[in-house]
């Protein structure tokens, strides 16, 4: 009896499926790795794409760089030529073959310079020097820029360009070193040394054109990577191009792309602000103008209360008052004798319903009573108003003008014009004044004017 022992139908992979777990383990442990090794077989079908083996003494492995990951730059293969290649580990899954999909390819004498750079970089931001709380912020207009590079290179005068284009009123300083060689690193950190002593600009540019990572090294050197560190002023780095990356990038306060990518980020667009000036100017000059509005308002109300209060005004508010007060007092007359006339003619009615003798003398002695009592009633009305009336006169005689010159006041007016002379500053020498008395008119000539505080 034979035993079988069969697995259960879900835990049967095909081939397909078990290359295609293969390879995508392979791509999640290995998915970028540096591999050096010696070209071979190297093919370059119409396709554009490049297939070859990596090899060592003891082992081979093949490869692929297709064409987009081509155009990133980097060494052309040639077959026997030493290289050093990043690249993705995978499986092709038709035939099961093991490969790596070269992303990018350098000649293996940067091996070395790659594995300082990385190991530099581990060191560094375990110290924090790439951290983002220490990044400085950048001045939002700066007083002045400080360039560190070559004087000679594109790189300068690519910034110098784009300064005068954003900004052309911000000064530039100049701090010229070395961006190549094993005398550049100590150039640059001394600079940032000096500009940091000398304080006279307010954000730095540290950069130069493009090259090998052999000539960009200088900026991925610790001494100047801890220079940078230690500046008071932010800097911002802008070094190669934009694929470019050094130890400089990480340290500084701000990363630009390419030298004219740092002019952009280290100036505001002058345009801008002047667009952003004439929309305040013309904010301004709107809320000037509403305010004036509303201040010319008050001087007309505060105008109107004035002219209100004036003296004449009051007077001719009691005078129309007075007419008022005499109207209601004839209406209040002619009723009185309406209602006197209505009596009498009622009594003189009954009187005559009432005909006997002896009653209609009685009647008539009363009737004549009455008679005597209306008139003095009358009488004594029209006393009583005539006496409230010539209170009323006496009062309005009080505040009238010729009162105040019956008690030796003067009225003084301009001879030709007539206006009121109010303040001694409105007349000048030899002019013609008429000074009115309370019997009488006076025209004179002014001899001399002596203003308040001078007599």
């Amino acid at each position: 009896m034979s035993l079988r022992h069969t697995p259960p139908a879900a835990n049967i992979l095909s081939v397909s499926q078990l290359n295609r777990s293969v390879n995508r383990l392979l791509g999640e442990q290995f998915f970028s790795v540096w591999v050096e090794g010696e070209i071979s077989n190297l093919t370059t079908p119409a396709s554009g794409h490049w297939y070859f083996s990596l090899k060592d003494a003891n082992a081979q492995i093949r490869c692929a760089q297709f064409k987009n990951q081509q155009r990133r730059g980097g060494l052309r293969p040639e077959n026997g030529k030493q290289v050093l290649v990043k690249a993705q580990v995978s499986l092709y899954e038709p035939r099961g073959d093991y490969q790596l999909i070269v992303e990018l390819m350098e000649e293996a004498g940067d091996g070395a310079l790659r594995r300082a750079f990385d190991a530099l970089k581990s060191k560094l931001a375990s110290e924090g020097l790439f951290a983002n709380e220490q990044k400085q912020p950048l001045p939002l207009l700066p007083s002045s820029i400080g360039l560190i590079t070559s004087p000679t290179g594109a790189a300068i005068r690519d910034i110098l360009t784009v300064l005068k284009r954003r900004f052309p009123a911000i000064p530039v300083v100049i701090y010229p070193v070395t961006v190549q060689g094993e005398k550049a690193q100590f150039d640059i950190a001394q600079a940032i040394a000096t500009a940091n002593q000398r304080g006279d600009c307010e954000v730095l540019i540290i950069g130069r054109g493009g090259g090998s990572l052999e000539d960009l090294w200088a900026f991925n050197e610790e001494r100047v990577a801890r220079a940078m560190f230690a500046s008071r002023i932010p800097i911002i780095s802008a070094v190669g191009h934009e694929t470019d990356f050094t130890i400089a990038d990480f340290v500084a306060d701000l990363r630009a792309a390419t030298p004219s990518a740092a002019a952009e980020c280290a100036t505001p667009d002058q345009h801008a602000w002047l667009t952003a000036f004439g929309q305040l100017e013309g904010r301004l000059k709107a809320l000037y103008h509403r305010q004036h509005q509303q201040r010319l308002q008050t001087v007309d109300w505060l105008a109107k209360r004035l002219q209100q209060q004036h003296p004449g005004q009051k007077l001719a508010r009691n005078a129309h008052r007075l007419d008022e007060l005499q109207a209601r007092l004839l209406q209040a007359l002619h009723h009185k004798l309406r209602h006197c006339t209505g009596q009498t003619e009622a009594k003189a009615a009954q009187l005559e319903r009432h005909h006997p003798a002896i009653k209609m003398s009685r009647l008539r002695q009363q009737c004549a009573f009455l008679a005597v009592r209306l008139i003095g009633a009358q009488q004594n009305q029209l006393q009583q108003q005539q006496q409230r009336l010539t209170g009323l006169s006496q009062t309005l005689h009080a505040v009238s003008p010729l009162a105040t010159l019956d008690r030796g006041y003067a009225l003084v007016s301009q001879a030709v014009s007539g206006q009121l002379i109010q303040s001694a500053r409105q007349l000048a020498v030899n002019d013609k004044i008429s000074i009115r008395l309370a019997d009488g008119l006076i025209s004179s000539t002014v001899d001399a004017v002596f203003p308040a505080g001078e007599v």
